[in-house]
């Protein structure tokens, strides 16, 4: 099945609370994801909530990292979602387990942009 992108949904249970606590440390991380595998970066933007979470996206010419976290419940979603062939998301996922510190990341792949007619992909 042709499709023009890759999205990943991906479950992130029991994680460190302090490493998905703090905005500067989930940006970095995010950052360092979308660096690892080749992605071309965009834009960046994060914000930490009070008293603690953390939403955030990376924005890369492939498409984007988001995430958002619950360090209450040592939990973040993270979404990956890639276009072409070069740029592969299961690298941004093992790359996310480790750093957070996740043993057993969950990930839901979605094919985006299947259009009839169209091949190639």
């Amino acid at each position: 099945m042709n499709a023009l992108g890759r999205h990943l949904l991906v479950e992130l249970h029991g994680c460190q609370p302090e490493l998905i606590k703090r905005v500067d440390l989930v940006r970095d991380i995010l950052v360092g994801a979308a660096r690892a595998c080749g992605a071309t970066i965009v834009d960046v933007a994060f914000h930490e909530f009070n008293p603690f979470g953390v939403s955030g996206v990376v924005v890369i010419a492939e498409s984007h990292l988001s995430i958002h976290t619950w360090p209450e419940y040592r939990y973040a979603a993270v979404d990956v979602f890639t276009c072409g062939d070069v740029i592969q998301p299961d690298a941004d996922v093992a790359y996310l387990a480790s750093r957070f510190r996740c043993k057993n990341p969950a990930v839901v792949e979605m094919k985006r942009g299947i259009i009839s007619g169209i091949t190639g992909k």
